[in-house]
């Protein structure tokens, strides 16, 4: 009872902040700053999709996407967008924890802005051998405010290359506190790692 009333509370709170959100947020930069190491095609999955900005990037590219999130208001939304659009994206309320991708499933995998720890042996595990994951997130070292206020939903330094340690890393960024803090990537850490090809 209690997982499902913790479910339904966080269901209704992203439903009330996607309800109150204005135009949706461009496509995370891991995604569109590294879409050259993309396939030229595949299933992508756009994980904690939100309202969709990552699997409409993926969807004009030409793959076919899935989309999935808690908040039924977000797939809504994302499912209107892409009709209207004509754009093949089957977008799915799902609690992604709960109902994880399926063991060697997809060809991309794309995550922003969402971390649950328990969730990455999974995601591992779903992607094709020579998949890809394109992951950026907050980090607790962070220079301004946007993004979650509790720490446990921020990343610890070097804390992706540890959840993701079984993948081998293309590209990693997180600059922290480093240097001029004016300039450059911060308040994120960044992640495209691959599968191992059989």
């Amino acid at each position: 009872m209690t997982d499902t009333v913790d479910v339904n509370d966080r269901r209704a709170r992203w439903n009330r902040r996607h309800a109150q959100a204005g135009a949706p947020a461009a496509p995370a930069e891991v995604l569109t700053d590294y879409a050259h190491l993309l396939p030229a095609s595949g299933l992508a999955l756009d994980l904690a999709c939100g309202r969709g900005r990552n699997a409409l990037f993926l969807a004009k590219a030409g793959f076919q996407v899935e989309a999935w999130d808690l908040s039924d208001v977000a797939i809504r939304e994302l499912a209107a967008a892409a009709q209207q659009q004509r754009l093949a994206i089957h977008a799915e309320q799902r609690d992604v924890v709960a109902a994880p991708p399926a063991p060697a499933s997809m060809d991309v995998i794309v995550v922003s802005h969402f971390l649950e720890r328990t969730l990455c042996p999974a995601l591992m595990r779903a992607l094709k051998p020579g998949g890809l994951l394109f992951y950026q997130t907050f980090v607790r070292e962070a220079v301004g405010s946007a993004g979650p206020s509790n720490p446990t939903y921020r990343l610890a330094r070097n804390e992706l290359l540890r959840l993701f340690s079984s993948l081998d890393v293309v590209v990693y960024r997180e600059e922290g506190r480093l240097g001029d803090t004016r300039r450059g990537l911060r308040d994120v850490a960044q992640l495209v790692a691959q599968a191992a090809v059989c």
